[in-house]
């Protein structure tokens, strides 16, 4: 542990935002999710989610908890799978 005060502030610093950004983490994962279930369900129900989806992890991006790179790669799969599932479904 921790000699001096400011080193115990900084620990303690670093747990909150790790809890903070294990937080962002699980909540993106969990709307990545809902965008590949609504894919399955139905072509308005995936673009809703899309929609949804493209600022969150931008965000998370921005804060840095994701790098921007990491973010672009996740926005890219999805529209790529939901372009796909739709032209299946369109027949094209």
């Amino acid at each position: 542990m921790a000699n001096h005060k400011s080193a115990e502030k900084r620990h303690k610093q670093s747990l909150k935002r790790r809890e903070r950004n294990r937080a962002a983490k699980s909540a993106l994962r969990g709307i990545i999710k809902k965008v590949d279930q609504s894919i399955a369900k139905g072509p308005e129900e995936a673009k809703a989610a899309l929609a949804v989806a493209i600022p969150a992890i931008a965000k998370t991006a921005s804060r840095g908890i994701i790098h921007k790179k990491n973010a672009s790669r996740k926005i890219s799969r999805l529209s790529k799978k939901l372009h796909k599932a739709l032209s299946a479904v369109q027949g094209g």
